[in-house]
Parts: structure tokens; sequence; C-alpha cells
């Protein structure tokens, strides 16, 4: 197995975004960044704010509607389109349907499955929190609502903690992890 994507996976304010640009810095070759916050910010202002497009709610929720699994779908071919044609990519994702989210990559990925390296960031909800009302860009709440949700039923290669521990040390722990 070469590795040819890393797919990281966590809840809101855990930490995932950091660390993605610390594997920029520590992996000998270089990888293209891609996350689910630019996708969401690439969506047309009127899908941020409709059931078909995607919702947060008052409470930190998220749902998401037909538009937005169609756009998300194209957007996850686009991707492994690249890798296929050999760019090295990290996703930072954040798996709302937990292992279903994850099953719509290993669809898209096909025989590619083989060479992603599956990473689960976790934070304690308390820190991941603290972090969220630092940020101040993201609906309170979140952090909260998704620290475990994302993981329930994700398979990882590797998994990292980011409550104490930074984001350079966790990405040299993937670094370490990557076939080349």
């Amino acid at each position: 197995m070469t590795t040819k994507m890393i797919i990281l996976n966590g809840g809101s304010s855990a930490g995932k975004s950091g660390i993605v640009r610390c594997l920029q810095a520590v992996l000998p070759d270089p990888w293209l960044a891609f996350g689910c916050d630019s996708f969401v910010d690439a969506l047309p202002a009127a899908m941020r704010a409709s059931e078909e497009g995607i919702v947060f709610e008052e409470d930190g929720g998220v749902s998401v509607g037909e538009d937005f699994r169609t756009l998300e779908a194209a957007w996850t071919e686009g991707i492994v389109t690249m890798a296929r044609a050999g760019a090295r990519i990290v996703v930072d994702d954040v798996f709302l349907g937990g292992a279903a989210s994850q099953q719509r990559w290993r669809k898209a990925l096909g025989d590619l499955d083989a060479d992603v390296l599956w990473v689960g960031v976790r934070c304690d909800s308390a820190v991941a929190s603290g972090r969220e009302i630092a940020r101040g860009d993201r609906t309170p709440g979140m952090a909260a609502q998704q620290a475990d949700l994302v993981h329930q039923g994700v398979v990882y290669d590797l998994e990292v903690d980011t409550t104490r521990t930074e984001s350079l040390e966790c990405a040299r722990l993937i670094a370490a992890r990557v076939v080349r």
C-alpha cells in the first residue's frame, strides 16, 4: 500500500484543520488539503440556510438535505479523481452520519480505499466547546453535539486526541503511518 489519501474525521473544533496544516509541513512530499468547511463555504448562500442544503440549528445541530448530498457526492468524486491522477490528498471532514458517511467515501474511493489512511481526531467535548467559543465562527453547541456522534461506527487506522496533544505532535504521529 502507498498512502495516496489521508482522511481525518472529527467533530467541530476538534483540531482537524490545524493537524492538516502541520501534516503539509511535516510530510516529505506535497499534499493538497481539502476540508468540509471549504465545501460548505463554496455552496450558494441560499443553500446555507435551506432544508435542501444545510441548516445549522440554534442548539448546534446540523441537518443536510438532498441538494447538499448531491453536491457533496460531486465534491467527493472530484477529490478522489485528483488522487487517482497522482495528487496526494488530505481531507478534513465531519462524518455527521458516522459509519454511513465513511461508507459514502468508501463507495467513491472504490479500489483506492486500500491506499487511504483513516484517522479519527478526538477531543474532549468541553475542550472542543471552549475552542468553539474562542473561534467565534461556529454555532454554539456544535462541538459538544459532534464530539462522539461523528465517530459512531467509523473504523480507523489511527486515532489521535487533541485534548492535550498539540496539532504538530498529532501530525507527526500520522506522518509516521504514511506509507511511501
